[in-house]
């Protein structure tokens, strides 16, 4: 190939990139398999390495982050952003919307409604087309360029779908998703991090790292909400400019309404009350703006916000409990974390029998203590926490908490590590930290070891048959049926659960490991960088550090991790029951090598990326469309127009019941 067919290449595959990219961040709606998705990265990748004079500033390889950078540079915005005025109930609306009549002389008016997004305000700046410049919100006048972490959030279009000459700016709000923050928030309590109180300050403290790769770990997203300065766009209302923003690639509100007048905005925001917990994301509040831009105009601003919006505000969810006590548990890598025992209270649509206290440093800030009356919500709208103590209903003298200095599972000493604000059970025999590390060993996104969960677990270390991952495979069908319900059929699937687990990609046993600060991202990139357990387990810092996306802490947690003797002795002995501690790269040895599968329809018994995996497992590929080189269409539950073209032409068609055949035949 030479660079005249490469860049030809190179604009397909980014064209496909961003065409995929927009279906999985914007519409919630793929069509192709992570694996293809990748793949078509790594082509691009390869392109620009053999030939940078192809590299461009809005292609998607540029959304993996740089080099780090010493600080932000301050940019003027084009136009100012200023804040809104609030109102927390009903007559408030009304008197705003008086205020908009009056200056309008008694026009009709049509509000908009969107929810108010409880993320980080930004500006994003394109010329002809192409993502130029992307600023926090600041002052509202200046703010920072934060360009290339905004680059590497997936919603945000680095090339718009559709032709919009000149200088073209757009309003929107970066925000972390619920599930990302609690698994930002767990990740950090493991490794005695201070905790984000909310999505909110997670995604501002994301946005500005320094490191734009920290940023593209956070799984940020955007909402677009306005247009700002437009050279050459003539929209005559707002809801008209969310339209072509959603065409232009933009990911905007699905729940964005209009109405005549304030009364249906008022009723439809009694709705909102409790609508608003369903929702993936943080909502704060609902955005109420007159429709017509012309209106807008004749309303203007003050120095503060502009007169022809609102910010309808919700009251807090919160309630008032009794802490019944504190209990201290330990996790697979010795934190010590508190929880406060609560009088079961109900808090945003659920009850609430328990608040993480996280560590002692928060105990002593808020001063909790068994038998205090307190204020519970839930940060995030996730996670029950007290908001503070009410020391007035103290009647008698009570006990000021303090941490236990030793393990309350072994009964080991427990330090504070320097710079941490958790305590550390260093214990690596600590029963609590085997059985916590067992259970992370096992679960779904590691080995997946199906009915082996924390109750068996539990059994197991209660008659010692395990004291370490590695025992899990050397159990035989009488170990298990000397615990209690447990029959020769459970027996014999939980020992092939097993057995199977033996041939899991490498990443899953990295993972399962349990080594300090390696999630799934993170193991999946150490095991296609080295290949192997063992070249990984002889790597020094340097090297590690190296590796794109993994840090100093990633480093020396994995340095320390395989420098322990016990832990090397656990990794030999579950290579010598089997284990695969090596990527498997003999394509030919795979039962499914070269099969073309497309899947169809709601499968039953499988999820669509646990159908996925086996598939690529045995060397089979997943696409999204049938042609008639698909050697295979599974068909589940109400099948689309795939199942109509595979029939067509005469492609094999399998029901959910003989894809699960094939796939055992060939795991045999």
């Amino acid at each position: 190939m030479d660079i005249t067919e490469a860049r030809v290449r190179a604009e397909e595959v980014r064209e496909q990139i961003d065409y995929h990219n927009h279906r999985y961040h914007v519409l919630d709606d793929p069509e192709i398999s992570d694996a293809e998705f990748d793949a078509l990265m790594r082509e691009l990748v390869a392109l620009e390495h053999k030939w940078p004079e192809l590299r461009t500033a809005d292609s998607p390889t540029q959304r993996v982050g740089g080099a780090l950078r010493e600080g932000f540079v301050t940019v003027r915005h084009r136009l100012p952003m200023i804040s809104l005025a609030n109102a927390f109930d009903a007559q408030e609306l009304r008197g705003f919307d008086r205020r908009v009549q009056s200056a309008l002389a008694g026009e009709k008016v049509a509000y908009v409604m969107e929810p108010k997004i409880d993320g980080l305000a930004i500006s994003l700046i394109y010329e002809d087309g192409v993502l130029v410049q992307g600023a926090t919100r600041g002052d509202g006048e200046t703010g920072e360029d934060i360009t290339p972490n905004l680059r590497t959030v997936g919603s945000i279009p680095l090339r718009l779908r559709r032709d919009i000459p000149g200088i073209f700016e757009v309003r929107g709000e970066v925000y972390m998703p619920k599930d990302s923050f609690a698994r930002l928030n767990e990740r950090r309590e493991e490794a005695g991090l201070p905790l984000f109180a909310n999505p909110r300050n997670a995604a501002a403290g994301a946005v500005r790292q320094l490191d734009p790769a920290i940023t593209a770990r956070r799984n940020l997203a955007m909402f677009t909400y306005a247009l700002g300065f437009a050279e050459n766009l003539k929209v005559k209302t707002h809801y008209e400019a969310l339209e072509l923003l959603s065409e232009a690639g933009f990911k905007t509100n699905e729940h964005t309404r209009v109405f005549w007048g304030i009364e249906p905005v008022i009723e439809h925001l009694v709705a909102w009350q409790d609508k608003r917990f369903d929702l993936p994301y943080m909502i704060d509040g609902i955005v109420i703006k007159v429709n017509y831009l012309e209106q807008q105009e004749r309303l203007g601003a003050t120095m503060k916000s502009p007169r022809w919006a609102i910010a309808f505000k919700f009251t807090p969810e919160q309630a008032e409990t009794t802490v019944e006590g504190i209990l201290v548990t330990v996790g697979r890598t010795g934190v010590l974390t508190p929880t406060a025992v609560l009088a079961p209270v109900l808090v945003a649509g659920t009850t609430v029998s328990r608040a993480g206290l996280h560590n002692e440093d928060i105990i002593r800030e808020k001063d909790v203590r068994i038998g205090d009356r307190v204020i519970v919500h839930k940060a995030g709208d996730i996670i029950p926490e007290i908001v503070r103590v009410l020391p007035e209903f103290r009647n008698d003298p009570t006990e000021v908490f303090s941490m236990p200095r030793t393990c309350p599972s072994c009964g080991s000493e427990v330090l504070r590590p320097e710079g941490e604000v958790a305590l550390r059970c260093m214990n690596m025999a600590c029963p609590a930290r085997l059985r916590e590390s067992l259970i992370h060993f096992v679960s779904r996104g590691a080995m997946d070891i199906v009915g082996v969960g924390p109750s068996l677990i539990d059994q197991l270390l209660a008659r010692d048959l395990v004291r370490d991952a590695a025992d899990l495979y050397l159990l035989s069908e009488g170990d298990l049926l000397s615990l209690e319900r447990i029959g020769p059929k459970s027996a014999q699937n939980t020992l092939e659960a097993i057995r199977k687990s033996k041939d899991n990609p490498l990443y899953r046993l990295i993972f399962g490991l349990g080594i300090r600060h390696v999630g799934e991202r993170a193991a999946k990139l150490l095991a296609g960088h080295f290949g192997s357990l063992d070249r990984m387990a002889c790597a020094g810092t340097e090297e590690l550090s190296a590796i794109p996306e993994i840090g100093p802490a990633i480093a020396g947690s994995v340095h320390d991790f395989f420098a322990r003797d016990e832990n090397r002795k656990v990794i030999e002995r579950l290579k010598n029951a089997g284990v695969q501690s090596e990527e498997q790269s003999a394509e030919t040895e795979k039962p499914l090598n070269g099969k073309t599968f497309v899947l169809t329809g709601g499968l039953e018994s499988l999820t669509r990326p646990e159908a996925t995996e086996l598939i690529e497992r045995l060397g089979g590929r997943v696409v999204s469309s049938v042609s008639k080189n698909t050697d295979y269409v599974v068909i589940g539950k109400d099948p689309g127009s795939k199942y109509q073209k595979a029939v067509k032409l005469g492609v094999t068609i399998f029901q959910e019941a003989d894809f699960k055949d094939l796939i055992e035949s060939a795991l045999r």
